[in-house]
């Protein structure tokens, strides 16, 4: 299931959502779990700044692809994907079905967690978020063809052109390591960036993933958080002696794991204590992080994707 976000024309449509109303309770409930507050004090259903089928303002953009950290809905990115639609491209929202509490498909069919299990579950739980992302892939590309793949094949909004020359992908946690890890095995994606994600299956036992084992051709951005950075990850420094393309590497000492998501601004809105959210989004102002995240990856993707706002 994906979220397509894109530069529009003006004019109406109904303000999407920040969750789908079946998947948002099942997901609010969790977090307010995990947070030990009462369910009813969070609430995902909320509206965001985009419209629903709003015809697309003309030309052929370039593509940012986003994966979520693993067992997270790829709603935790908003902040950063209706930023970079707005700076002129088309952006994709991944949501790797089965991994999140719940995941909400048109019509209402709401698909529960279900996770790998066993001693090979983390290579096998990329490898399928790597096919995810390679199947969203084929489908910019049956798009950019004049094609329609929406697997039910209902109507899409006017004007969609995705410039397949021309993606890019981040992604937080364990979407920054899929980001990585789909750029080793497809060209197609011309620059990446990991948010705040190892690239390794087990740190202590050296297994890491293809990306730091071989480095990529392509660009790439490394950003972290907190106690974790490259002296931190043998992960990272083991990329960073393999990588052939440009990378860069830029830490946000106040933040933590969780700052470079929507958590970031979400948690404050709770009133919780500082001292209760701090180890999640540790105790950066959330507007200035939001920002920075911003602008570094916006500049990151304006170099080697070039947009036309």
């Amino acid at each position: 299931m994906v979220t397509v976000r894109y530069p529009a024309r003006s004019g109406g449509g109904p303000r999407v959502p920040y969750q789908a109303p079946g998947a948002a309770a099942v997901l609010a409930a969790e977090d307010a779990r995990q947070l030990g507050i009462a369910a009813d004090r969070v609430r995902y259903t909320f509206p965001t700044h985009a419209r629903a089928g709003v015809p697309a303002a003309g030309g052929r953009r370039p593509v940012v692809l986003y994966s979520p950290g693993a067992k997270y809905p790829r709603s935790v990115g908003t902040a950063q994907l209706e930023q970079l639609a707005g700076e002129g491209y088309l952006t994709v929202a991944i949501d790797h079905t089965h991994e999140p509490a719940a995941v909400e498909f048109p019509g209402g069919r709401v698909e529960r967690q279900v996770l790998p299990t066993g001693p090979d579950a983390g290579r096998r739980l990329i490898a399928t978020r790597v096919a995810d992302t390679r199947l969203v892939l084929d489908a910019l590309e049956t798009l950019a063809r004049g094609g329609n793949p929406d697997a039910e094949h209902r109507a899409l909004p006017a004007g969609l052109a995705p410039d397949v020359s021309r993606i890019g992908m981040f992604g937080h946690s364990a979407g920054g390591f899929t980001t990585a890890e789909t750029m080793v095995s497809d060209a197609r994606v011309a620059a990446g960036a990991d948010l705040d994600g190892s690239m390794a299956y087990s740190q202590s036992a050296r297994e890491f993933g293809r990306a730091a084992d071989e480095g990529l051709d392509q660009p790439f951005l490394l950003l972290s958080a907190g106690n974790h950075n490259a002296a931190s990850d043998p992960s990272w420094q083991e990329f960073l002696a393999h990588q052939r393309g440009p990378v860069r590497t830029q830490h946000l000492p106040d933040g933590e794991h969780f700052s470079y998501t929507d958590y970031q601004v979400l948690l404050p809105r709770l009133g919780l204590a500082p001292a209760a959210i701090a180890p999640f989004v540790g105790t950066v102002d959330p507007d200035r992080s939001v920002t920075g995240q911003r602008a570094t990856l916006g500049a990151f993707f304006d170099r080697y994707l070039e947009p036309d706002c």
